[in-house]
Protein backbone atom coordinates (compact mmCIF):
# COMPACT_ATOMS: atom_id res chain seq x y z
CA UNK A 1 0.00 0.00 0.00
CA UNK A 2 1.59 3.62 -1.09
CA UNK A 3 0.05 5.17 1.95
CA UNK A 4 -2.41 7.75 -0.34
CA UNK A 5 -6.04 7.25 -0.12
CA UNK A 6 -7.83 7.45 -2.75
CA UNK A 7 -9.79 10.67 -1.32
CA UNK A 8 -7.14 12.55 -0.84
CA UNK A 9 -6.34 12.25 -4.48
CA UNK A 10 -9.86 13.71 -5.21
CA UNK A 11 -9.44 15.91 -2.49
CA UNK A 12 -6.30 17.55 -4.20
CA UNK A 13 -7.50 17.48 -7.75
CA UNK A 14 -10.88 19.31 -6.52
CA UNK A 15 -8.89 21.76 -4.46
CA UNK A 16 -6.79 22.70 -7.79
CA UNK A 17 -10.14 22.72 -10.15
CA UNK A 18 -11.89 24.72 -7.50
CA UNK A 19 -9.32 27.63 -7.02
CA UNK A 20 -8.80 28.13 -10.95
CA UNK A 21 -12.93 28.25 -10.58
CA UNK A 22 -12.27 31.16 -8.20
CA UNK A 23 -10.02 33.21 -10.26
CA UNK A 24 -11.90 32.94 -13.52
CA UNK A 25 -15.18 34.01 -11.05
CA UNK A 26 -13.27 36.68 -10.04
CA UNK A 27 -11.93 38.02 -13.38
CA UNK A 28 -15.67 37.57 -14.37
CA UNK A 29 -16.61 39.34 -11.81
CA UNK A 30 -14.97 42.49 -12.33
CA UNK A 31 -15.88 42.54 -15.87
CA UNK A 32 -19.77 42.05 -15.07
CA UNK A 33 -18.96 45.43 -12.65
CA UNK A 34 -17.82 47.09 -14.72
CA UNK A 35 -20.28 46.58 -17.12
CA UNK A 36 -22.84 47.81 -15.23
CA UNK A 37 -20.58 50.96 -14.09
CA UNK A 38 -20.68 51.92 -17.82
CA UNK A 39 -24.06 51.45 -19.27
CA UNK A 40 -25.94 50.26 -16.62
CA UNK A 41 -27.81 47.06 -14.98
CA UNK A 42 -30.12 46.06 -17.50
CA UNK A 43 -28.49 43.24 -19.85
CA UNK A 44 -31.28 44.23 -22.70
CA UNK A 45 -30.16 47.84 -23.28
CA UNK A 46 -26.06 46.92 -22.07
CA UNK A 47 -24.36 44.88 -24.83
CA UNK A 48 -21.40 44.63 -23.00
CA UNK A 49 -23.36 43.17 -19.39
CA UNK A 50 -25.00 40.66 -21.90
CA UNK A 51 -21.44 39.37 -22.82
CA UNK A 52 -20.12 39.24 -19.37
CA UNK A 53 -22.84 37.40 -18.51
CA UNK A 54 -22.72 34.44 -20.96
CA UNK A 55 -19.44 34.32 -20.44
CA UNK A 56 -19.93 33.76 -16.24
CA UNK A 57 -22.51 31.58 -17.66
CA UNK A 58 -20.33 29.33 -19.94
CA UNK A 59 -18.19 28.93 -16.84
CA UNK A 60 -20.96 27.69 -14.97
CA UNK A 61 -20.88 30.72 -12.42
CA UNK A 62 -23.59 30.64 -9.75
CA UNK A 63 -26.45 32.88 -10.14
CA UNK A 64 -25.98 34.75 -6.93
CA UNK A 65 -22.42 35.63 -7.64
CA UNK A 66 -23.91 37.23 -10.96
CA UNK A 67 -26.31 39.30 -9.23
CA UNK A 68 -24.05 40.60 -6.48
CA UNK A 69 -21.75 42.11 -9.14
CA UNK A 70 -24.58 43.64 -11.03
CA UNK A 71 -25.89 44.93 -7.56
CA UNK A 72 -22.05 46.14 -6.44
CA UNK A 73 -21.71 47.89 -10.33
CA UNK A 74 -24.83 50.05 -9.40
CA UNK A 75 -23.56 50.98 -6.06
CA UNK A 76 -25.89 49.22 -4.21
CA UNK A 77 -23.57 46.97 -1.69
CA UNK A 78 -20.24 48.51 -1.05
CA UNK A 79 -17.09 47.56 -2.47
CA UNK A 80 -13.77 48.89 -3.67
CA UNK A 81 -13.65 50.90 -6.75
CA UNK A 82 -12.81 49.32 -9.58
CA UNK A 83 -10.60 50.51 -12.52
CA UNK A 84 -9.93 49.47 -16.14
CA UNK A 85 -6.62 49.56 -17.19
CA UNK A 86 -4.42 48.69 -20.91
CA UNK A 87 -0.75 48.36 -21.20
CA UNK A 88 1.30 48.55 -24.28
CA UNK A 89 4.42 45.93 -24.04
CA UNK A 90 6.88 44.38 -25.58
CA UNK A 91 7.33 40.14 -25.04
CA UNK A 92 10.42 38.38 -25.77
CA UNK A 93 11.69 39.19 -29.44
CA UNK A 94 9.98 42.33 -29.92
CA UNK A 95 6.61 40.53 -29.32
CA UNK A 96 4.01 43.63 -29.18
CA UNK A 97 1.64 43.19 -26.43
CA UNK A 98 -1.73 44.88 -25.50
CA UNK A 99 -3.01 43.92 -22.00
CA UNK A 100 -6.06 44.95 -20.60
CA UNK A 101 -7.77 44.89 -17.36
CA UNK A 102 -10.26 45.84 -14.41
CA UNK A 103 -7.80 46.18 -11.09
CA UNK A 104 -8.53 47.97 -7.71
CA UNK A 105 -5.39 49.30 -7.24
CA UNK A 106 -3.49 50.10 -10.60
CA UNK A 107 0.12 50.49 -8.96
CA UNK A 108 -0.15 47.21 -7.78
CA UNK A 109 -1.00 45.47 -11.28
CA UNK A 110 1.50 47.76 -12.80
CA UNK A 111 3.85 46.44 -10.03
CA UNK A 112 3.15 42.65 -10.52
CA UNK A 113 2.77 42.79 -14.68
CA UNK A 114 6.21 44.84 -15.10
CA UNK A 115 7.90 41.88 -12.56
CA UNK A 116 6.13 39.25 -15.05
CA UNK A 117 7.43 40.93 -18.37
CA UNK A 118 11.03 41.58 -16.38
CA UNK A 119 10.80 37.26 -15.71
CA UNK A 120 10.03 36.39 -18.85
CA UNK A 121 12.36 38.85 -21.28
CA UNK A 122 10.06 41.64 -22.00
CA UNK A 123 9.17 44.85 -21.09
CA UNK A 124 6.06 47.92 -20.67
CA UNK A 125 6.49 50.12 -23.53
CA UNK A 126 5.29 53.90 -23.45
CA UNK A 127 1.42 54.59 -24.15
CA UNK A 128 1.24 54.52 -28.03
CA UNK A 129 4.00 52.48 -28.70
CA UNK A 130 2.46 49.06 -29.36
CA UNK A 131 -1.06 49.90 -30.22
CA UNK A 132 0.01 51.74 -34.07
CA UNK A 133 0.39 47.85 -34.76
CA UNK A 134 -3.12 46.77 -33.97
CA UNK A 135 -6.70 48.08 -34.83
CA UNK A 136 -9.75 48.03 -33.07
CA UNK A 137 -12.19 45.62 -33.87
CA UNK A 138 -15.32 45.89 -32.12
CA UNK A 139 -14.23 45.29 -28.98
CA UNK A 140 -11.08 43.31 -30.11
CA UNK A 141 -7.48 44.72 -31.16
CA UNK A 142 -6.22 43.09 -34.23
CA UNK A 143 -2.68 43.33 -35.27
CA UNK A 144 -1.70 45.00 -38.85
CA UNK A 145 1.02 43.41 -39.36
CA UNK A 146 1.07 39.64 -37.67
CA UNK A 147 4.57 38.03 -36.83
CA UNK A 148 5.06 34.19 -37.53
CA UNK A 149 7.62 32.87 -35.19
CA UNK A 150 9.34 29.60 -36.32
CA UNK A 151 11.67 28.87 -33.57
CA UNK A 152 10.43 26.20 -31.32
CA UNK A 153 12.17 27.92 -28.18
CA UNK A 154 10.59 31.59 -28.49
CA UNK A 155 7.03 29.83 -29.22
CA UNK A 156 7.42 28.15 -25.88
CA UNK A 157 9.26 31.57 -23.94
CA UNK A 158 5.93 33.63 -25.09
CA UNK A 159 3.57 30.71 -24.24
CA UNK A 160 5.11 30.54 -20.49
CA UNK A 161 4.44 34.68 -20.74
CA UNK A 162 1.40 34.34 -21.97
CA UNK A 163 0.36 31.63 -19.30
CA UNK A 164 1.83 34.08 -16.25
CA UNK A 165 -0.14 36.97 -17.36
CA UNK A 166 -3.09 35.07 -17.43
CA UNK A 167 -2.17 33.74 -14.17
CA UNK A 168 -2.55 37.69 -12.74
CA UNK A 169 -6.34 37.88 -11.51
CA UNK A 170 -6.45 41.76 -12.66
CA UNK A 171 -5.43 40.64 -16.34
CA UNK A 172 -8.46 40.10 -18.45
CA UNK A 173 -6.97 40.03 -22.51
CA UNK A 174 -4.22 39.57 -23.90
CA UNK A 175 -3.52 40.57 -27.51
CA UNK A 176 -0.36 39.97 -29.40
CA UNK A 177 0.78 40.14 -32.91
CA UNK A 178 1.70 36.72 -33.42
CA UNK A 179 0.91 34.86 -36.37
Amino acid sequence: MSGHSHFSSIKHKKAIEDKKRGKIFSKISKMIIMAVKEKGKDPETNIQLRGAIEKAKEFNMPKDNIERAIKRGAGELGGEKLEEFVYEAYGPNGMALIIEGITDNKNRTLSEIKKILGQHNGKLADTGSVKYLFEKKGAEWSPKYPLQISDEKNKQQLEKLFEALDENDDVNEIYSNLK
